[in-house]
């Protein structure tokens, strides 16, 4: 169409924009640089995490010489990290369980979770039904459905992954959504101008625009993985952290307890890495990814 920009033009002024946003201009550079350079905000994370995480072991330990509980009550680090030693090869095995747990949950739920934002917004009429009846969904406590799933699903992995797969999708359908619908309507004009198909212009100009969106979904729901598949294993399971804990826990082994409780809290803060690393990839120019 004369005079009017195409999409092919449209879509390469929305990367020139990105690229000024981060003063990111093309240039050669080493690749072990520029890996450096991605990794060093997940090392300040890790680092803030351990001096918080050290001070709060400190006063723990203080407490604990001063009050001197039952061990049974409230162990100590050296007792937890003693537990950690000993029962090594058993944590690290129940680890892997939970592990896979949270793997498939997170990959099913986000999967999901974006797959259902981009129809909602691509087929309005479909949006406008089915929105509604998520937000509903939404509402309810997500746990209380924990026992249906291990009756429908059995005490297997699905229950676990699916369980984990309802707390992930929300948040992630939700912020993506929210995120293509906020696309600034002279770009989607411009693109009306073009000979661009509907889908066309959602995934190159929508899409594009609601990365950072998408981001922001994934850094809130990758930390919740752990927790579903954590409940999945309280309500019904043979094995995982979860089974760890509910059994350890009714034979007063407090010191194992915690022992499974600091390595979720590992995983779970490895995750929020994995997810910051994963929206400076996917959206470097937003400065929710910085």
């Amino acid at each position: 169409m004369a005079g009017f920009p195409t999409l092919s033009a449209v879509s390469r002024r929305l990367a020139g924009d990105r690229r000024i946003a981060t003063g990111r201009v093309p240039r050669r550079a080493g690749l072990a640089a520029r890996g450096m350079r991605g990794l060093a905000p997940a090392f300040q994370v890790v680092g803030r995490t351990g001096r918080a995480v050290l001070a709060v072991l400190l006063l723990w330990q203080a407490a604990i010489l001063v009050v001197r509980p039952p061990r049974f009550m409230l162990p100590s680090p050296l007792d937890v990290a003693a537990t950690l030693l000993a029962r090594h090869a058993f944590l690290l095995r129940e680890t892997g369980t939970t592990l896979v747990e949270i793997a498939l949950g997170l990959g099913c739920g986000a999967g999901a979770g974006l797959l259902l934002a981009l129809a909602t917004v691509a087929l309005p009429r479909f949006g406008s039904l089915v929105w509604p009846l998520l937000l509903v969904i939404q509402a309810m406590p997500v746990f209380a459905l924990a026992p249906l799933l291990v009756l429908w699903f059995g005490f297997g992995l699905a229950s676990k992954v699916t369980m984990a797969a309802l707390i992930i999708f929300f948040p992630v359908a939700s912020a993506f959504a929210d995120g293509l619908r906020r696309t600034d309507p002279d770009l989607l004009d411009a693109t009306a101008l073009t000979e661009a198909t509907p889908f066309q212009a959602l995934w190159h100009v929508r899409v594009p625009l609601a990365l950072p969106a998408l981001v922001t979904g994934l850094r809130v729901a990758a930390p919740l993985a752990p927790l579903g598949a954590v409940i999945g294993e309280w309500v019904g399971a043979s094995g995982g952290l979860g089974f760890v804990m509910l059994q350890a826990n009714a034979r007063m082994q407090t010191d194992l307890v915690f022992a499974a409780l600091a390595i979720l809290a590992t995983v779970t803060l490895l995750l929020r890495v994995l997810a910051d690393a994963l929206g400076r990839r996917l959206a470097p120019w937003a400065p929710e990814t910085r």
